[in-house]
Parts: structure tokens; C-alpha cells; sequence
């Protein structure tokens, strides 16, 4: 299978590429982002790519992949919120409505999160855009299109280099996963999770954490 990889600097989107790398069923891999990687590997293409408003110049890259796993995202906490709405409803529709155009085919994984709000009706600015992202999503004729909401993620690697508010934020999850384990999983076990339900396209669109969490247990 041949995926494309957005996010790949980010926490969660790192380890999907690392997972992915050494997923026999992966064969080759595009990460989209605006820097370089650290990462080389011979299944792995890098595309510095600046403007995610606009992918001309892409369809050759859509057209040639299975699947895309959307894990671009940020805190709500590090950034106002227009450019919170810009970077998750935003950068995300722009790049399904681009992929689909090029390849009617292509699947479409969104990393969301548990507290998106399908009424769009949330408190938290989180859980409404997430939830309006979603619905947008599921207007677009995706043949399979997969929304994960896992809860607390708690990163593989040291956090020690992440901004202030990212680490009080995964501090605060590690506590989580001593007083309510359910609702935590790693970064690794994600990652796996996210890479199982985009090759085995299982015939349903939302996972929550629990779901996600129950996955990530069977095929460890």
C-alpha cells in the first residue's frame, strides 16, 4: 500500500511514519510538510511543500497513492483561533477536495480527537471546529473516509523539547494513565492503530478512544 503522511514533524504524525516504515503492508510513503525530516528511508519520499491552501502541482502524487493519513494538526492553546480554524477545517478541506479530484479512489484518514462535537456546539473551540471538520469530511464522496478521536496521547519519545504549554499538556496525560488508564494510549500503539484501519478499511467511519484502544490491544 502506498499512503501519504502529513504532520510528520508533529507528535503523532512522527510515529505513524516511523511505524510505517517498518510496516511490511506499507510499501512506499509521501510525507507532505513544510520542513525537512531527519528521516531517510529507501520507502520514503519527503515533498517540501509551504502552501497547504493550495496543492497544484500534487495530482501526480494523489493520483499515485491508496490512502492519505491526515495528522496535521495543533494545540488549540499555541495559537489564536483563526489560525486554529485555518490549520484543522481549513488546511484539511482543501487537501481532500484536492486529493479527490485527482484520485476518486484515494482514502482519507482524519486524526481528530475525543471531545469533537458532531453538533458543532462544543465550549471548546476544540470541539467545535474538530467536530466541524468531521461533517465537512463526510460530505465528500470518499469511498472510505476514517475519523479517529482518540483521547490521551502520550508521546514515545521525551517531551523535553516540546513547547511549555504541549508539555504541562502531556504531564498532565501521563497522570491520566494512572488514575483513568482507558482514556490514555502511546503514541506507538496510535500509530499502529491508525495504520491497521487505513490497510484493512474495516466498514465504519468514527472510532472512539475506546474503539481505538481495543484495536491497538488486539494487534499488539
Amino acid at each position: 500500500m502506498k499512503i501519504i503522511i502529513t504532520g510528520a514533524t508533529g507528535m503523532a504524525g512522527s510515529e505513524v511514519l516511523r511505524q510505517a516504515i517498518n510496516d511490511n503492508g506499507i510499501t512506499e510513503m509521501t510525507a507532505i510538510v513544510r520542513k525537512p525530516l531527519t528521516t531517510e528511508h529507501p520507502k520514503l519520499t519527503t515533498i517540501i511543500h509551504k502552501d497547504f491552501m493550495d496543492y497544484s502541482g500534487l495530482q501526480e502524487v494523489f493520483k499515485n497513492n491508496d490512502a492519505c493519513l491526515w495528522c496535521l494538526g495543533i494545540s488549540q492553546n499555541a495559537v489564536d483561533e483563526n489560525q486554529y480554524i485555518t490549520i484543522t477545517y481549513d488546511y484539511t478541506l482543501a487537501a481532500a477536495n484536492a486529493m479527490l479530484q485527482a484520485n476518486p479512489f484515494i482514502s482519507f484518514l482524519f486524526l481528530s480527537g475525543d471531545g469533537a462535537s458532531s453538533d458543532e456546539k462544543s465550549r471548546f473551540l476544540f470541539g467545535r471546529i474538530k467536530g466541524k471538520t468531521e461533517n465537512a469530511l463526510t460530505r465528500l464522496p470518499f469511498r472510505k473516509l476514517y475519523i479517529a478521536r482518540p483521547a490521551g496521547i502520550l508521546p514515545a519519545n521525551s517531551s523535553a523539547s516540546f513547547p511549555f504549554a504541549l508539555r504541562l499538556q502531556y504531564l498532565f496525560v501521563r497522570i491520566m494513565r494512572y488514575i483513568t488508564p482507558a482514556y490514555v494510549i502511546t503514541s506507538v500503539n496510535l500509530a499502529k492503530t491508525l495504520l491497521y484501519i487505513i490497510k484493512n478499511g474495516p466498514d465504519k467511519t468514527i472510532f472512539s478512544f475506546r474503539e481505538i484502544n481495543d484495536i491497538a490491544k488486539g494487534i499488539n
